[in-house]
C-alpha cells in the first residue's frame, strides 16, 4: 500500500528545504501542497530485545572500532560494517535487503524512502535525538516527509570553492571562475563526479539566468535540466579533473588543479595553508547524512540502539570530526577545547551558513519547488544526462 504525503510547496522551495514537521494522515493534498507517494509502512512501537549482530553500510570513517566495539559491549550487538564508496552503491546494496542501516546522503536517502527500503523511524526510542540536535538538520526533505521522520542525522557539510592562492591571488566571490568560459583557470578546474552534480549547475542558473524559473536545483524540467547540462558540457571543456574523495586532495596538492568544487575536510588534508575556501555569493549544494532504518531489517532492536549511541555527543563528535565534518549534536561543541576549535572550523552550528546551501536531495518526478504543471526530471534522468556530460 502507498499513501501521499502531502508537503507544504512554499516551505519546499524554502532554501535548506526545511518542512514544518506538522503530521498529516494522507490522502487528498491541499491546495498549494505537493503529494509525494511513499510505502505505508509502520513504525516500531517499542524495543525488544537487541539482536546478535547488526549489518551497516557507511562511510568510510563513521563506524570504526573506536566507538563500535564499546556499543557491542553495552548492547551484545557485534557491528558489521560494508563501506561504499558513492551514495548509488549505498541505494543498491540496501535494496538486497542484507543490511540493517545505512549513513545515507540526501543524494540517496529520497529514493529509499519513495522504493520503500527503509521505514519511518519512532524518534521517542531514540533519546539522544533531542534538544542538542541542530536545528538546520531536522525536518528536511530528504529524510523527513510531513512528520514522518525516516533519518537521525550524523552531520553535514557544504560543498565549497577551493583555490590555490598562490595561483589564484584574489579570492573569488562568485562561482563564475569554474563556470564561465573565459574563466583564466580554464584546464585548471576541479568538479565533483556525480549526477548530482548538475544542482551545481543549477544553483550558478538560479542567479545568471533568473527566466528560466529555477526555484529549487533539485526541481528541473526538462527545460532546465537542459540548460544545467548545457553549461557543464561547456564546463567540461575545461575541467582538469572529476574528483571523487580518494582524488580531490592530490589534484589540487599536485597541481592538475588550482580551483574548483571541494569539501572543507579535504581541503583541510592538503595540509598546506595556501590553499583556501570560500563559499561564494550565489550559495552553494551540500551534504546532510543521516542513519536509515531498512525496511526489512533483521535486527531493529540493535539498529535503534546504534542510533540512540551515536547520536550521543561524545559518539557523534567523534564520528563527525573522524570523517571531517559538523557534527548534528552540539553538546559535542562545549566538550572541549578540541571540540569546540572543530566546531568553529566545520561552521556546525552557524545556521546562517548553512542557510546558503541546498542540501542533496534525490530529483524526483514531482517538482520538488511545488509546480503541478509540469513533470520534473527524476535521478535516472539526471544520470543519464550526467553520461552526456562526461562524454
Amino acid at each position: 500500500m502507498h499513501k501521499k504525503l502531502a508537503i507544504p510547496a512554499a516551505l519546499v522551495a524554502a532554501a535548506g528545504l526545511a518542512l514544518s514537521g506538522c503530521s498529516s494522515s494522507g490522502g487528498e493534498s491541499a491546495p498549494g501542497e505537493i503529494s509525494i507517494d511513499v510505502p505505508d509502512l509502520p513504525a516500531l512501537e517499542s524495543l525488544g530485545d537487541m539482536e546478535s549482530e547488526l549489518n551497516i553500510v557507511a562511510w568510510s570513517g563513521f563506524v570504526e572500532p573506536a566507538w563500535a566495539d564499546e556499543f557491542t559491549a553495552e548492547t551484545g550487538c557485534k557491528v558489521n560494517r560494508k563501506v561504499a564508496a558513492t551514495s548509488d552503491e549505498m541505494v543498491q546494496l540496501m535494496r538486497t535487503g542484507e543490511y540493517d542501516l545505512v549513513s545515507a546522503s540526501g543524494d540517496a536517502s529520497l529514493r529509499l524512502i519513495v522504493d520503500g527500503n527503509v521505514q519511518p523511524l519512532n524518534t521517542e526510542l531514540i533519546p539522544n535525538f533531542g534538544d542538542d540536535i541542530v536545528e538546520g538538520m531536522k525536518g528536511q526533505l530528504y529524510d523527513t516527509l510531513n512528520g514522518n521522520v525516516y533519518g537521525i542525522p550524523i552531520g553535514r557539510g557544504a560543498n565549497i570553492l577551493e583555490y590555490n592562492s598562490d595561483v589564484v591571488t584574489e579570492e573569488p566571490t562568485s562561482w563564475d571562475v569554474v563556470w564561465e568560459e573565459d574563466s583564466p583557470y580554464a584546464g585548471n578546474i576541479a568538479a565533483y563526479d556525480s549526477p548530482i552534480y548538475i544542482a551545481d549547475a543549477a544553483i550558478y542558473l538560479m542567479a545568471t539566468q533568473p527566466d528560466l524559473g529555477i526555484e529549487n536545483p533539485y526541481a528541473l524540467d526538462e527545460e532546465q535540466l537542459a540548460a544545467a547540462v548545457e553549461l557543464l558540457q561547456q564546463q567540461n571543456t575545461m575541467v582538469s579533473e572529476y574528483w571523487s574523495p580518494a582524488t580531490n586532495v592530490t589534484s589540487f596538492t599536485g597541481g592538475n588543479s588550482v580551483v574548483g568544487t571541494s569539501w572543507e575536510v579535504l581541503r583541510k588534508a592538503t595540509q598546506d595553508e595556501k590553499f583556501k575556501s570560500v563559499l561564494p555569493e550565489e550559495g552553494s549544494t551540500g551534504w546532510s547524512d543521516a542513519w536509515m532504518l531498512a525496511a526489512e531489517s533483521e535486527s531493529p532492536n540493535c539498529a535503534y540502539a546504534w542510533m540512540d549511541y551515536t547520536s550521543s555527543p561524545e559518539v557523534n563528535g567523534q564520528i563527525a570530526m573522524n570523517f571531517g565534518m559538523a557534527p548534528a549534536n552540539a553538546a559535542f561543541c562545549e566538550t572541549s577545547d578540541e571540540a569546540r576549535e572543530h566546531c568553529e572550523y566545520f561552521n556546525a552550528t552557524d545556521e546562517e551558513y548553512f542557510e546558503q546551501v541546498w542540501f542533496w536531495t534525490t530529483p524526483i518526478d514531482q517538482c520538488l519547488d511545488g509546480r503541478t504543471d509540469v513533470q520534473c526530471t527524476n535521478y535516472q534522468d539526471w544520470t543519464s544526462a550526467w553520461a552526456t556530460v562526461k562524454g
